[in-house]
């Protein structure tokens, strides 16, 4: 095959790939992706699409720096969130480089900007896998494909294809329950897991109808991670000091500490 006939199908296969991303996404919504997103990121969802994992995408859900979710659907109806992570910039690899390094499960990584990103994509991917394994409330994951990211969507308990509320927006109802359920999965994560969640707040942690479920796991570290220890102070300070202003009677962090170490 010359040159020209490989540049010609090449450019034929992409055309077809192309009409199969159209049939999947709303019109509209392909439209906007299509900008947004560049062929390689199309083409993910299109894989994803072939592996019979998305039947359909609708609008998006969440925007932010780094990704935007939508709300997807399986062939088979099941609600899906398509986490699709941008590009990495300059910002990315200064503030998420402390999370990778020292992370024995990613030695080898390149420092272009886009296996970061996949590289970022696979580690949240498997963070979600190690919680989810061993009880601790989360998105159930589901593929991770480049810089692709499909879970389970966590429905708002009203509405479908509305995600459930942070707990900063609506906190527990009984919240010194919820405080020792979210600590107990912190101890969890730690000794089971043998993981560090790395960025838990009121931020990341979603209210569905009393159910408690944490999300946002691409800064979670292996307890091996040399700041590991630091980051878990942090992240039950966050805990103790969001439920302090509900005015629970909370105990001390580094208590807290000693207890999930086992000091």
């Amino acid at each position: 095959m010359s040159d020209i006939e490989k540049k010609v199908f090449q450019l034929e296969r992409k055309r077809i790939e192309k009409d199969r991303l159209k049939r999947i996404l709303d019109e509209d919504l392909f439209e906007v992706v299509e900008e947004v997103f560049d062929l390689p990121t199309l083409f993910a969802v299109y894989e994803l699409a072939n592996e019979g994992i998305i039947g359909v995408m609708h609008g998006v859900v969440s925007t932010g720096k780094e990704a935007r979710i939508y709300w997807a659907e399986s062939p088979k109806g099941e609600d899906l969130a398509v986490k699709i992570f941008l590009i990495a910039t300059a910002e990315f690899r200064r503030g998420r480089m402390k999370y990778i390094e020292g992370d024995p499960r990613f030695k080898r990584i390149r420092r272009d900007p886009r296996h970061l990103i996949y590289t970022w994509c696979s580690k949240e991917y498997r963070n979600l896998k190690l919680a989810y394994e061993v009880g601790v409330p989360v998105p159930r994951p589901i593929r991770a494909c480049r810089n692709v990211l499909v879970m389970e969507f966590i429905n708002s308990p009203d509405e479908r294809g509305k995600p459930a509320p942070l707990i900063k927006d609506l906190p527990p109802e009984e919240p010194e329950s919820a405080l020792n359920e979210i600590l107990n999965y912190i101890y969890k994560l730690y000794n089971d897991a043998e993981l560090v969640h790395a960025d838990l707040s009121e931020y990341n942690i979603m209210n569905q109808g009393g159910k408690l479920v944490i999300i946002d796991w691409g800064s979670a570290v292996k307890t091996s991670h040399p700041m590991a220890d630091e980051f878990l102070l942090r992240d039950i300070e966050n805990i103790i000091r969001f439920f302090r202003k509900l005015d629970v009677d909370t105990p001390n962090p580094k208590e807290i500490y000693c207890w999930i170490k086992g000091l």
